[in-house]
């Protein structure tokens, strides 16, 4: 079948992302359930007349409670995050919840104090759970590589083609002879009686430095795996973003045979299903 490039890019959807893409709840419920308890203890000091009193309180019934306080700064220290403190010293974030003084240093050198005087947070649980769906959309960049791996998969399912997943190359050892070294992971793997097809899939929404790396590096693998009896490389990708790279990907295009998209990706189905039987 021939390839048309210019066709390729006119395929291109502007996004893979359903309405669960945004936020995962789930996650988000399980984080705030973890420390809800600590929360519930640190919601004694809302609307306080005497702070300190209240952390006083609050320490020597559990001092742990204080712990958790980096996330009410939108915080996930671990030990690691490193501060000014008032003295103009570098030190670990988390050595200020092991005091009463380094916790009112905390509270309010954060501004948090003011916050908890005055009322404007009415409840530690639920403020937290609006941090935990904030702090979650960072992590939609890396979602939408895996909304694009279950999109793919159903695609397969839907043909009653099987699979598997996240496969690693070190299973064929002819193949690891010509990848070298390197131990490659590849998201799919579809073999039927004649050819052994490994895939990557990816969706990119936006350019970056990132997709001319991916396209390099999957036409310096390609012709390697090509290059053994019964084995296919298949690049299954979409997302506008790569009109911001469309050269590397044309070069590429040319390179690697079997490059679908969301709509091509039907020519490669038919492709499978026309290889006789498909095993596991």
């Amino acid at each position: 079948m021939s390839k048309d490039f210019n066709k390729f890019m006119s395929q291109l959807q502007e996004t893979n992302q359903t309405l669960d893409f945004f936020c995962d709840f789930d996650k988000i419920a399980a984080n705030v359930d973890n420390i809800k308890l600590s929360l519930c203890m640190l919601n004694s000091m809302i609307g306080t007349t005497d702070l300190r009193k209240s952390v006083e309180t609050i320490w020597n019934r559990d001092c742990s409670a204080f712990g958790v306080m980096d996330i009410l700064i939108a915080v996930r220290s671990e030990g690691k995050k490193v501060v000014l403190n008032s003295a103009g010293d570098c030190i670990i974030l988390d050595r200020l919840f092991t005091s009463i003084d380094g916790v009112m240093e905390y509270l309010e050198g954060t501004g948090l104090a003011d916050l908890f005087r005055h009322k404007k947070i009415n409840d530690l649980v639920d403020y937290v759970f609006g941090i935990e769906t904030g702090l979650d959309s960072n992590a939609r960049k890396n979602r939408s590589g895996h909304v694009m791996e279950g999109m793919v998969a159903n695609i397969l399912k839907k043909n009653d083609i099987k699979f598997r997943q996240e496969v690693y190359s070190t299973e064929w050892s002819n193949l690891q002879k010509v990848l070298g070294d390197d131990e490659k992971r590849f998201d799919f793997v579809i073999q039927t009686s004649k050819k052994t097809y490994l895939i990557e899939v990816n969706f990119y929404s936006g350019g970056g430095s990132k997709l001319n790396e991916v396209a390099r590096s999957y036409s310096d693998i390609a012709p390697k795996i090509n290059s053994v009896s019964g084995f296919e490389f298949v690049w299954i990708t979409d997302g506008i973003g790569w009109k911001s790279a469309k050269n590397k990907l044309q070069e590429a295009y040319s390179i690697i045979p079997s490059i679908y998209n969301l709509t091509s990706i039907n020519d490669f189905l038919q492709e499978v299903k026309d290889n006789d039987s498909i095993i596991l």
